[in-house]
């Protein structure tokens, strides 16, 4: 279902390339744009499609997956209201590098590539934070690629598991990853199979480093999980 009427200022002040804009510029950037919600489970955008839309996250969570040639599917990540997907295809203009699901309902802002791009230039805030992103996407790629090039399973998935902490926020040296992916999720995003995973989050818990329970994940120790990841990984 999809409408331009329910993209307001105050809803685009919750997107990060947007928050802090003056409202005026906001109200005319949701001129442009055309409110879609989709249900748990919809495929979004698939691998390899030529359209090229970008999509706002108003609320909800979708995941990027990327389908590799022998059939495995390879999770990259998780993405929460204020991000945003599908804007390598509209600066490139070539097919999307991976589909993108609905873990939640979902409901989403979407821009042409051309009123994307028409946006980033006539912005010029908005275009210095789109540049400041992409130089983050690149430096994440770049630390999973020296990740899966040096370290081994019980490492990367320390450095997945730190990455969740952070990502869901670090308070008092705790962290709660909430709700926590299953293991095979886990497994799929470090490149290794669920029983190692399973095993790993086990030794932490005994460890005392998280606790595990249902649905979730409690980090009650940030800190010497930093420190398993900043042994193997400093230089």
């Amino acid at each position: 279902m999809s409408g331009r009427a329910a993209i307001t200022a105050d809803s685009l002040n919750a997107v990060d390339l947007f928050r802090g804009l003056p409202p005026a510029d906001r109200q005319a950037i949701a001129a442009r744009l055309v409110a879609v919600r989709h249900p748990a489970g919809r495929i979004i955008v698939s691998q390899d499609d030529g359209h090229n839309d970008v999509f706002f996250i108003l609320s909800g969570d979708v995941r990027a997956t990327f389908h590799g040639l022998g059939g495995r599917d390879v999770q990259f990540r998780d993405q929460h209201a204020g991000e945003m997907f599908g804007e390598l295809a509209a600066i490139d203009g070539r097919p999307r590098s991976a589909a993108v699901t609905a873990l939640s309902e979902v409901f989403l802002a979407r821009a042409s590539a051309r009123d994307f791009r028409g946006i980033a230039a006539g912005y010029p805030e908005v275009a210095q934070r789109l540049f400041t992103h992409l130089a983050q996407l690149v430096r994440a790629l770049s630390d999973r690629v020296v990740e899966f090039s040096t370290l081994g399973v019980n490492n990367r998935i320390h450095g997945e598991l730190l990455r969740l902490a952070r990502e869901f926020g670090v308070s008092d040296n705790a962290a709660l990853i909430r709700p926590a992916p299953t293991h095979a999720d886990i497994a799929s995003r470090v490149s290794t199979h669920r029983e190692a995973v399973t095993r790993e989050i086990a030794a932490l818990d005994r460890a005392g480093i998280l606790v595990r329970a249902r649905g979730q994940l409690h980090v009650v120790d940030v800190a010497r999980l930093e420190a398993l990841v900043a042994a193997v990984t400093r230089n």
